[in-house]
């Protein structure tokens, strides 16, 4: 599955030259990792965010979100957002702030 290779060029822009940011290709996609845990990613024309389980049902009922379910076992702690609601900066840099936050409070891998 191909993904929405400038929908990760915004991720990059806004993530910087953060030295514990890598990317690796998962999920039929990218993601982005900080210190090994993934934060945020792309899969098809949609952004990947992992929130947390505490976090989920806020994140659902922001626009666009929904499960993260790839295999028919949705994943609590784990949204995606469809591109459409992450085609203001804004909205984007809201979701990759709060991916951000979530593996930066994760011991490194």
């Amino acid at each position: 599955m191909a993904y929405d290779e400038g929908l990760a060029e915004r991720i990059r822009e806004r993530l910087g030259a953060d030295p514990g940011v890598a990317e690796k290709r998962m999920f039929g996609g990218i993601a982005f990792l900080l210190h090994g845990n993934m934060a945020v990613g792309v899969t098809g024309d949609d952004l990947m965010v992992r929130v947390g389980p505490d976090a989920t049902d806020a994140a659902l009922a922001r626009p666009g979100a929904r499960l993260f379910d790839m295999t028919g076992r949705p994943m609590r702690g784990w949204v995606v957002v469809d591109g459409s609601a992450v085609a203001e900066d804004e909205a984007l840099g809201g979701w990759i702030d709060e991916g951000y936050a979530f593996a930066a409070g994760l011991p490194p891998k």
